[in-house]
């Protein structure tokens, strides 16, 4: 028999997880309905604010979400058997303009995790890269922990 132990995280928890863990989906609401995507972000504890990039290539889905993005909802998680943790965000990203730079921001986004990997087709310069950030609204995390208890 499998009995699931499930705790809410405290605030530390959920800080210690999100700086560990740079890797979560986005899902927004768009005019044909939901939308996910897989991105790369760095969390800013002192200001519970995320900093991330999106790739827009011609074409690109996610184009329909420019200019303003709806509020969203981003969740990173980890499933390591028994254990399985994820902590959901919900805010509203902006994009950060040319006046947003200071050196804070530079930093932080220069801290921001990258794929060990990208393709794109033809090249490069043909993307349009922006850089966002969002202030979380509302962050929740859990916890659950799995054990094997036999009769």
């Amino acid at each position: 028999m499998t009995l699931a132990q499930q705790a809410k995280m405290s605030d530390e928890e959920i800080y210690e997880f999100l700086e560990e863990h740079q890797t979560a989906v986005m899902s927004m609401r768009g005019s044909t309905g939901p939308y996910s995507v897989p991105i790369t972000y760095r969390f800013d504890r002192e200001n519970e604010r995320f900093y991330f990039r999106h790739v827009f290539p011609r074409g690109s889905e996610k184009r329909e979400f420019l200019p303003d993005f709806p509020e969203c909802v981003l969740v990173s998680y980890i499933e390591e058997d028994p254990l399985y943790v994820s902590v959901m965000a919900k805010g509203q990203p902006d994009e950060i303009r040319e006046e947003d730079i200071t050196p804070e921001v530079v930093a932080n986004l220069g801290e921001t995790s990258r794929p060990l990997f990208e393709m794109w087709t033809p090249s490069r310069s043909t993307l349009d890269i922006r850089l966002y950030w969002m202030d979380a609204d509302e962050l929740t995390g859990r916890r659950i922990h799995t054990e094997e208890h036999s009769e």
